[in-house]
């Protein structure tokens, strides 16, 4: 009887398990809502303010914005990896700090003398950042409980200070993209400086600018927003493919949950009944072994 009761109390617990899995897969497929809708607002934004960049510095003018500035050497780079504030969604943090640590020795491969600073942004990343040797820039804890636009200004400001002042030489930002609820991608994309985006032919060629005000104070206004929009978009995308990567592994785990209990309940009752079996044929052993003695 002892295996029965342990067969039973395993299948009480493993209900507990499924009922708090579904209970957390519900409750990321709300928060996937709101995330959702978040990224999906921000992005035609992002991308006209990236359109308008491409025009601006496809056109034929005397300045160049110290954010386009190339370095003839590479001796001081910045990473901004952002990961989730919690676990519980598969491979979603594994993935991005893989890629993390591979761009991090393509770097030191391609530039032997450059330094890796690191801004990690949740507390995964954060957790990485700390085991390992390279410097940390600043940490950024707990933002994905109430995700807001000051933080996108404060990294933005990290970073865009550093390069200004020779601090970095290099801006990278790595983070998972949502691409939809079934699929999230870790994407690496270059910051600083800025590789100038190349438009159609027929819609940036042959095109005379007029600015007022000037070109310089257009970009000055337009760049920093630029930077900020895209940590922005990358904290909104991280934020919306977490809660979809959390959604479908407490779902999976909802479904692993019910099978086990399938199976559980298929071993317990046969236990039962061989338990019952044992304790008839013990009754009828000794019913007549009664007999024979009388």
């Amino acid at each position: 009887m002892a295996t029965l009761r342990e067969t039973r109390d395993r299948i009480t617990s493993v209900k507990n398990t499924s009922k708090i899995t579904q209970a957390m897969s519900m409750v990321a497929t709300a928060k996937l809502r709101r995330a959702q809708d978040a990224i999906t607002a921000a992005r035609p934004f992002a991308n006209q303010v990236q359109k308008i960049l491409g025009n601006l510095s496809s056109a034929d003018a005397d300045y160049v914005h110290p954010f386009f500035e190339q370095r003839k050497s590479i001796n001081n780079v910045a990473i901004v990896a952002i990961s989730s504030d919690r676990g519980l969604c598969g491979a979603f943090n594994t993935n991005m700090l893989r890629v993390v640590s591979t761009r991090i020795a393509e770097l030191k491969a391609a530039y032997p003398k450059a330094q890796i600073h690191l801004v990690p942004v949740g507390k995964r990343s954060v957790a990485a950042a700390r085991k390992g040797t390279d410097a940390v820039v600043r940490e950024f804890n707990d933002v994905f409980g109430k995700l807001d636009y000051s933080t996108a200004i404060e990294i933005a400001d990290i970073v865009t200070d550093g390069f200004l002042g020779g601090v970095y030489d290099h801006v990278e930002i790595i983070g998972n993209q949502f691409v939809n609820v079934m699929r999230q991608e870790v994407r690496t994309t270059q910051l600083l400086p800025i590789v100038p985006t190349t438009n159609d032919a027929s819609t940036s060629s042959n095109v005379d600018y007029i600015y007022e005000p000037t070109q310089g104070e257009i970009l000055n206004t337009l760049l920093p927003m630029y930077i900020k929009l895209q940590i922005w978009t990358g904290l909104l995308d991280s934020n919306a493919a977490e809660n979809a990567a959390r959604r479908m592994a407490m779902e999976n785990a909802t479904t692993n949950a019910r099978e086990l209990i399938t199976a559980l309940q298929l071993v317990y009752n046969r236990e039962r009944q061989a338990a019952i079996t044992t304790e008839m044929l013990e009754i009828v052993g000794g019913a007549e072994a009664l007999a024979s003695a009388q």
